[in-house]
């Protein structure tokens, strides 16, 4: 990530990343909604919508992978 980007900027970024690896390889997509504090709200689409494992998605492999470089952010809830 680009050192001279606000915080805001590099969770969008990232975001944005995850949300391309799950359109490729899943048809679904991720979209940062809010990003305040140490709170990001991420909003799954696409074939995650309706999805059983959406839940498993965004707590498991979005959450993990944004606490890989964002260890402060403590929540990430899904918007409906």
């Amino acid at each position: 990530m680009i050192e001279n980007s606000s915080r805001e900027e590099q969770m969008q970024d990232l975001v944005e990343k995850i949300s391309a690896y799950i359109e490729q390889y899943h048809g679904g997509s991720a979209e940062l909604v809010a990003f305040e504090d140490d709170v990001a709200t991420i909003k799954l689409g696409g074939a995650c919508l309706g999805c059983p494992l959406s839940a498993a998605t965004l707590k498991g492999w979005v959450q993990g992978t944004i606490h890989q470089f964002f260890p402060e952010v403590e929540v990430v809830a899904a918007s409906g």
